[in-house]
């Protein structure tokens, strides 16, 4: 079976492509600069015109990882319209060419935040929800899962839609990089008396489902909501972190409410708002239908995740 991965120089990219490889499958690698893998296919910039002919010759399934993500101070003119170009009308133009080319199925990794941003105590995130895109990169997203719906109704290409929450692993980037970074430096933060819930996933656990829905024939048709299986509050995720760095940790139980209003005082109330509210998805589908349990645990996979960061 022949797999083209996009996005193949990203965090899951990479990983999923060595997994594919270890797994003796053959895999075709897209990029979009020759500089990310040698290689690998150079499709360029992702949009409508797209020519994805030569990389999905002979493929029989597309694992759709590409996307463009979260930009901080984002400088283009118009964000909406370039979050649409790549997101949907890149991802869009994708499938087309994938129907064309003979693919038999397409495996879209979007986001739990199709769901929303978050959700209330005791309330946890399903597939059967009704979806409430925040931001532009979620609205584009859901609009990709939408089109990508009424193609696969058309032409008969198995479609599988994976909502993941936060990924977490070797190469993780952004926010939970730079936590690492300050608890690894032993500096106290203020987050002992945070006690919310949220979901994970670790980047293993990921590919692992990933290779499940490549080839479990019940996945197709399906949309999943995917994590560890055990939810942290942000002072646990601390203490993990500081346990797998071998650091001690140093956590003030300062009130979440005083936390808001400093955050918002600063400009930093959406930062310390993911910090402290609940964010729970329930992946029972995943487990009962396709018969999948994450292969590592919550403290493995932060110890994974840890392993490239070093005590200053």
């Amino acid at each position: 079976m022949s797999i083209l991965v996009t996005g193949a120089n990203g965090l899951i990219g990479r990983a999923l492509c060595a997994r594919l490889q270890l797994e003796g499958e053959v895999v075709r690698a897209a990029v979009r600069t020759s500089e990310s893998i040698p290689g690998a296919f150079v499709v360029g910039d992702i949009h409508a015109s797209t020519d994805w002919s030569t990389a999905l010759t002979g493929v029989s399934v597309v694992v759709h990882l590409a996307a463009r993500v979260h930009v901080m101070d984002d400088t283009a003119e118009d964000p909406m319209a370039e979050f649409r170009r790549v997101n949907v009308d890149g991802t869009l133009n994708l499938a087309r060419q994938a129907v064309a080319a003979g693919v038999k199925r397409f495996v879209f990794v979007s986001s739990i935040k199709v769901n929303g941003e978050f959700t209330r105590p005791g309330v946890v995130f399903r597939e059967s929800d009704v979806p409430d895109p925040q931001d532009n990169y979620a609205i584009s997203k859901y609009e990709a899962e939408q089109g990508l719906r009424a193609i696969a109704e058309a032409t008969g290409l198995e479609l599988v839609i994976i909502r993941p929450p936060l990924v977490y692993g070797p190469g993780v980037k952004a926010n939970f990089d730079a936590l690492m970074r300050v608890v690894v430096k032993g500096w106290p933060l203020p987050l002992g008396a945070v006690h919310n819930q949220r979901s994970l996933i670790a980047l293993d656990n990921l590919v692992d489902f990933l290779m499940t829905c490549i080839s479990h024939p019940q996945s197709a048709g399906q949309t999943f909501l995917v994590s560890d299986g055990k939810d942290l509050s942000t002072s646990e995720l601390v203490r993990g972190l500081a346990q797998a760095l071998g650091v001690p940790v140093r956590l003030l139980p300062v009130p979440v409410w005083t936390l808001q209003l400093i955050g918002g005082l600063i400009g930093k109330g959406g930062a310390v708002q993911r910090l402290c509210a609940n964010l729970q998805v329930d992946s029972a589908k995943s487990r009962n239908l396709l018969g999948w349990t994450p292969p590592v645990s919550v403290q493995e996979g932060l110890m994974r995740a840890a392993a490239g960061v070093t005590s200053p």
